[in-house]
């Protein structure tokens, strides 16, 4: 039989990373439940830590949703007093498209999972977005180098973010001025791109550049 853990806190903690990561995926309650033939009552109440998880269910859990069960029991462990050894590397989306609704974000059309080492990231959130074109050359990023973006909404001024254009996430540099925001590119073939305040529902700034991987 599989150890199942008696602590309800654990259960809360863990609800809500499956939660974040659901979310993150962009699964319905009813989608993630059919890959692992769980109703989505269940799912639900995982979620809300109302049921004891075993950890062959966790697992399926933890492949159907593309992360490791570490990344499902982050900071659960600490409620039972128990140190867990953890893993050097996290896996991340890379993210094909990005929407906005009621403020948050969504990741949409998810190539795969990255795995990225633990001393790249320093807390908050994590991304991969996928470089299109040739607009940021000169800061030596090119065509289909991976980026990875620390998901935040303020950027210093001349700072490389992705930014959230309608439904396109691009990659610029980033100055404001007032209520006026300058997106530049690192290759002189592209103009600035300017917003003015009565524009800024249309864009919206996600995140900072933090490392740019090339795969060969």
């Amino acid at each position: 039989m599989s150890e199942i853990f008696d602590t309800q806190k654990f259960y809360e903690i863990v609800g809500k990373n499956i939660h974040k990561y659901r979310t993150i995926r962009n699964f319905s309650l009813q989608v993630l439940g059919e890959k692992v033939d769980l109703s989505k009552k269940t799912i639900q109440r995982y979620e809300q830590g109302q049921h004891k998880i075993d950890t062959a269910r966790l697992k399926r859990l933890a492949e159907a949703l593309g992360v490791t069960v570490l990344q499902l029991t982050e900071g659960a462990y600490d409620q039972l007093g128990i140190e867990k050894e953890e893993e050097e590397t996290i896996s991340l989306p890379i993210v094909g498209k990005i929407s906005c609704g009621n403020g948050e974000l969504a990741y949409e059309n998810i190539e795969g999972y990255e795995s990225t080492p633990k001393a790249w990231l320093n807390g908050g959130e994590y991304f991969y977005l996928r470089a299109k074109g040739d607009s940021m050359t000169g800061a030596r990023i090119h065509d289909g180098d991976l980026l990875l973006i620390r998901k935040q909404e303020e950027v210093e001024d001349g700072e490389i973010a992705a930014v959230l254009i309608g439904e396109e996430a691009v990659l610029k540099k980033v100055y404001k001025q007032g209520t006026t925001l300058f997106l530049q590119s690192a290759n002189d073939k592209y103009p600035p791109i300017i917003y003015n305040d009565g524009d800024e529902s249309n864009i919206k700034v996600i995140g900072k550049l933090r490392k740019i991987v090339i795969n060969f």
